[in-house]
């Protein structure tokens, strides 16, 4: 298992080059640049714009330079300073040396920040939020599929079914504007828009203090998430479970008298979570990372405001590390997911 997990971990390098390269060249593809506006800077504005940022270099230097910034950690006697280009994701300190790494650049459109700058206040309310979502879809859906499953053809297996339907059917900009009329307009029982996480937060991304002030703009924006994808897992638990205990071997333990309560739970959910599994590394991927029209609804200061604006801003710095920063987290929760394969299924080994 340990060769497999280093061998993933280095084709992760390898899938974060295929990734920039392609991302890279379709940014420079797209017409226009970042200081293009309506009405037309000054050139000499506009070359110096282009110089200080290194625009006016060959592309191939352009990403070779990126990638450096970005790959290489860099190691000097100076500590960290404020500086737009000398900003890195991780600074540590060993005896007088410091060790700087990642250093994804000044963001074009907000001068004042780097894109660090923007993943330290905004990433870890993404992460909260998807992390709040992904739980709120695994409440909902596991036990909805399970029992759909195991009461086929009856009023339950249609209630299960029949809210996985709506969830399915009715996306993020229905379903929020419908809570925050309901819970904050009508009943005032939670504040309609806002998140209540202030920094500095435990390891990076958790709230400090889980009290009402937390709770109460952390109820209706994973509810309105989640919904979605626990309809997805409900639907795919059901005709997996399905599947299993139509098996042999399910008949066989339920032959030699086992009870119908352990055959469930030792032999048939089991095996039948591992299509549930594979799909929550792209979905923990997906959600995590920042989804821009839950934001936007419910007002939330999170990455996926920043990346579509980024788009159509052609900062080039925020959608490179956005996008490479999603591709870390698939790659790593694809590999939880291949290690909890090994779990499920004590047939499967990788080494």
């Amino acid at each position: 298992m340990g060769r497999y997990i280093a061998r993933r971990l280095i084709y992760l390098f390898v899938v974060l080059f295929v990734v920039s390269v392609i991302t890279f060249g379709l940014m420079h593809a797209v017409p226009g640049g970042p200081f293009d506006r309506e009405k037309k800077l000054p050139k000499e504005i506009m070359e110096n714009l282009n110089k200080r940022y290194h625009l006016d270099e060959p592309l191939v230097m352009q990403y070779g330079r990126y990638m450096y910034d970005v790959m290489i950690p860099h190691f000097s006697i100076k500590a960290p300073t404020s500086s737009l280009l000398d900003d890195h994701l991780f600074n540590v300190k060993v005896g007088p040396i410091w060790i700087k790494w990642m250093n994804f650049g000044p963001s074009y459109s907000s001068r004042s920040r780097t894109v660090n700058d923007i993943f330290r206040d905004q990433l870890p309310i993404s992460m909260q939020l998807g992390l709040m979502a992904l739980f709120v879809a695994l409440v909902i859906g596991l036990p909805l599929g399970i029992l759909a499953a195991l009461k086929q053809n009856t009023i339950f297996d249609y209630l299960g079914m029949s809210v996985a339907i709506f969830g399915v059917s009715v996306p993020v900009i229905v379903l929020g504007p419908i809570l925050i009329y309901i819970f904050g307009v009508s009943l005032k029982l939670l504040p309609p828009t806002g998140w209540g996480a202030k920094p500095p937060y435990v390891l990076g991304f958790l709230p400090a203090k889980l009290d009402w002030n937390f709770w109460k703009y952390a109820i209706m924006p994973p509810i309105a998430l989640g919904l979605g994808s626990s309809a997805i897992i409900a639907r795919l638990t059901r005709a997996s479970l399905l599947q299993v205990i139509r098996e042999d071997y399910i008949r066989t333990a339920r032959a030699k008298g086992l009870q119908e309560r352990l055959v469930i739970t030792r032999h048939a959910l089991k095996n039948s979570l591992i299509p549930v599994v594979t799909i929550l590394g792209p979905m923990f991927a997906a959600l995590v990372t920042g989804t821009f029209v839950t934001e936007l609804t419910f007002g939330i200061p999170g990455m996926g405001k920043y990346f579509v604006t980024s788009i159509t801003n052609r900062d080039y710095p925020v959608i490179m590390g956005t996008i490479l920063l999603y591709v870390v987290f698939l790659v790593i929760a694809n590999l939880v997911v291949d290690i909890l394969y090994a779990y499920l299924d004590p047939r499967i080994r990788y080494d």
